[in-house]
């Protein structure tokens, strides 16, 4: 066993240099799959909590945060050592969350909870439980940290929540189930997508009011089937991914004209996006055919795909 654990020690430590190392969580293999972004090689499954969704680095990279959303706790895996280090008192069946700019407080919606969760990393308590809508999801934090915004799914609205108090400022209607929010890079936008209305919708952050939505139109798939899920802002501030769940398509976005620039085939019910730490890859999960796609940006074409376990839902790259 020790040998083991040296032989997948060093094909980690020979993708810390040029290459990324992806983590995914495997919502029904209870269960993070680690894979080379570059050569696509699946070098180890580790066991982590129930039903883990949501995931995330700490600053330094040493931590992984982990949404255990059947043990209602966030776990902390040490990627060095690859075991479960601690757990964060995260709120009833948390989904999705994001760390703040400052890098102390994690905010996590708990969808059995109809909260948002605000967690101190310092000390690994929690500090606040703010009420929003129900089933609440996507989570997106500014740039500057001046916004934290949150989705409800059944209440159909954005919560904007202002850090300085720990507290909803404002809400705002939008299409039926909104999943994913994404703020542009120049934090004047606010990005949701609508997974039963099919949209996308931008929203200016200074009126916190919806002044544009796209819906995605593909030949020959089913309307039923274009659900928008994951949403990733480009660091140009040009172009955005969106995950089209069953469609098994990312739609690419002009953000300046709302329109579609391309569509991606990809795996079967893709849910979340990630970038690779160079720009050069974007990695999607796909959670029915148990694998995930890379894509390369420079020519905006999937190169391959990767099997890697049960259920792909939530991904991080270091």
């Amino acid at each position: 066993m020790k040998h083991y654990f040296i032989v997948i020690a060093l094909l980690l430590s020979s993708t810390t240099g040029s290459a990324d190392t992806l983590f995914v969580t495997l919502e029904k293999d209870n269960a993070v799959a680690i894979v080379d972004g570059e050569t696509g090689q699946l070098l180890n499954t580790v066991p982590v909590g129930q039903r883990p969704r949501g995931v995330a680095f700490g600053k330094d990279k040493t931590l992984l945060y982990i949404a255990t959303s059947d043990d209602d706790t966030i776990q902390i895996l040490d990627t060095q050592t690859l075991k479960v280090v601690g757990a964060l008192p995260s709120g009833d069946d948390p989904e999705l969350f994001k760390i703040h700019p400052n890098g102390q407080w994690l905010y996590v919606s708990n969808e059995d909870g109809n909260r948002v969760t605000v967690i101190d990393l310092s000390n690994q308590k929690a500090i606040a439980e703010i009420a929003v809508g129900v089933e609440p999801e996507g989570i997106a934090i500014s740039g500057d940290g001046k916004w934290v915004a949150n989705t409800s799914e059944t209440t159909n609205m954005v919560h904007w929540i202002d850090p300085a108090e720990q507290k909803v400022k404002a809400n705002t209607l939008v299409d039926p189930r909104p999943r994913a929010a994404e703020f542009s890079i120049d934090g004047e936008s606010l990005f949701v997508s609508s997974e039963i209305a099919g949209s996308l919708s931008r929203l200016d952050v200074a009126s916190k009011q919806v002044v544009d939505t796209m819906f995605f139109e593909i030949a020959g798939v089913d309307k039923a089937l274009v659900q928008p899920v994951g949403v990733l802002a480009h660091p140009n501030n040009e172009m955005l991914f969106v995950a089209l769940g069953p469609a098994n398509r990312v739609a690419v976005v002009d953000i300046k004209t709302m329109s579609v620039i391309k569509y991606l085939l990809v795996g079967q019910r893709v849910w979340n996006l990630a970038f690779s730490p160079d720009m050069q890859r974007l990695y999607t999960t796909n959670g029915v055919s148990n694998d995930i796609s890379i894509i390369e940006l420079a020519d905006l074409k999937v190169t391959k795909s990767v099997r890697v376990g049960p259920y792909p839902w939530g991904l991080a790259v270091k």
